[in-house]
């Protein structure tokens, strides 16, 4: 399998760390972790991910906003929308949000 570049976005650091191992142990690198929307920018600038795992519920700016944010980049990484809320899969501005899709944290370890 081709290792991809991982970048995880969560505000709970208990998330980022289970995320890393489970990621890590199905081949993916991970770059790096933050804990909000503003620091992600910097971090897809500095670290190069192929694929940004981002929360949807962040302090300040949010999940959907980020995603946008990212779209404008030059050459953007891959974003995947993740949530405990199940429903907010059918949220219109989550479905309509400039993503590769949504995965409730529930799935995240089936």
């Amino acid at each position: 399998m081709l290792s991809r570049r991982v970048l995880i976005v969560d505000d709970h650091a208990g998330f980022r760390a289970a995320a890393t191992v489970m990621l890590e142990a199905a081949g993916y690198y991970v770059v790096g972790g933050v804990a909000d929307g503003e620091e992600t920018l910097a971090a897809v600038a500095s670290l190069n991910p192929d694929l940004v795992l981002l929360d949807l519920q962040l302090p300040g700016i949010d999940g959907v906003a980020v995603s946008e944010l990212i779209s404008t980049l030059e050459h953007p990484p891959g974003v995947i929308l993740i949530s405990s809320r199940e429903d907010a899969a059918t949220e219109p501005r989550v479905v309509d949000a400039p993503t590769l899709g949504f995965v409730s944290k529930r799935h995240l370890g089936e």
